[in-house]
């Protein structure tokens, strides 16, 4: 069991999200000291009342501050994800509001204090469009030295994107902002969406298994899912995809990540065809070609490989109650 870990969630609160948050706010020896919001997969207002709902459903309501960021890219005209997880976020499930409010810090400020009131102490999940991060970043830049690992799902690498051929939603809803991150000198760790797609897609017997679990957090992850899931079976992935829940997973527990490659990662901003492309250099020595830099070319640890079975019985205890597994 993972004691001590002490979390700041940045998420665009929708879908798979949520069980991300309630495997953090869940989990034994886990402790989320801030959910901060961004837009993405919908309006920034609906991904704070969201998260809100999240705490108040794991029980944890008034416990966990929550704070609401950006509500638009650096750069970027508004973009969002609707179309998956209902216009609600959560699989149209017209919860009624929380009865918590957000704080009224901004995101970027909180994550500024957060991170210099406790060096080295927090970590970050990051499962939204990079955002607040960027801005954090731009308003105190010594924060990357200051946070222990930013766990970013984003990106794609040598893979297939998921709302273009090439790029993955998150990088592409704020390109800019990716790159910003991606240079900033985070000890960033990147799980991709060939990662979601490949380790921590559930379907079939295992998706039955999950929703025969009747807990009120079992109810809660099948409704919250379900337009996912219905998105997903009409474009060819037949189950829930678990990108956030993953990338929580592993912050959790490390060893899930079976393999992986620290790799120069370069996020495309200029390109129309391939705007946030996940440039993920695994070459083992690009210095040989011509167009080869020079510099430190380790921006980030990229996820190459994740232990699904792991995962499937983490989701599996979270949902049922039952940690004994991994204590």
């Amino acid at each position: 069991m993972h004691s001590n870990l002490r979390l700041i969630v940045d998420t665009d609160t929708a879908g798979d999200d949520v069980t991300s948050l309630l495997m953090g706010l869940l989990w034994p020896g886990v402790r989320i000291e801030a959910i901060t919001t961004v837009m993405g997969n919908i309006p920034v207002e609906s991904c704070t009342a969201n998260a809100l709902t999240t705490v108040e459903a794991a029980g944890r309501g008034g416990q966990v501050p929550v704070y609401q960021g950006c509500d638009r890219p650096l750069l970027r005209p508004l973009m969002q994800a609707a179309y998956v997880h209902g216009a609600d976020g959560m699989g149209e499930s017209n919860f009624p509001p929380p009865e918590h409010r957000a704080e009224t810090e901004h995101a970027a400020h909180a994550i500024v204090r957060l991170l210099n009131e406790h060096p080295g102490e927090l970590e970050i999940v990051a499962h939204g469009p990079l955002t607040n991060l960027a801005v954090a970043y731009m308003l105190d830049p010594s924060i990357v030295h200051k946070v222990k690992k930013v766990w970013v799902m984003g990106g794609s690498c040598h893979f297939r994107g998921n709302i273009t051929a090439t790029a993955e939603f998150n990088f592409y809803v704020d390109p800019e902002a990716a790159r910003i991150v991606f240079q900033a000198g985070f000890p960033i760790v990147m799980i991709g969406w060939d990662i979601c797609v490949r380790n921590a897609l559930v379907g079939g017997e295992d998706l039955q298994r999950l929703h025969a679990i009747d807990t009120p957090t079992a109810r809660f992850y099948r409704q919250v899912n379900r337009k996912a899931l219905a998105f997903n079976q009409a474009n060819g992935l037949d189950g829930v995809t678990h990108p956030d829940s993953i990338t929580m997973a592993m912050a959790i527990q490390p060893e899930l990540m079976l393999r992986s490659q620290r790799c120069q990662v370069d996020i495309e901003c200029q390109s129309e065809a391939n705007r946030g492309f996940s440039a993920v250099d695994t070459r083992p020595a690009p210095e040989n070609t011509p167009a080869w830099t020079g510099g430190e070319r380790t921006t980030a640890e990229v996820c190459l490989e994740a232990d699904y079975g792991r995962f499937y019985r983490m989701l599996t205890a979270v949902l049922s109650g039952d940690f004994r597994e991994f204590a």
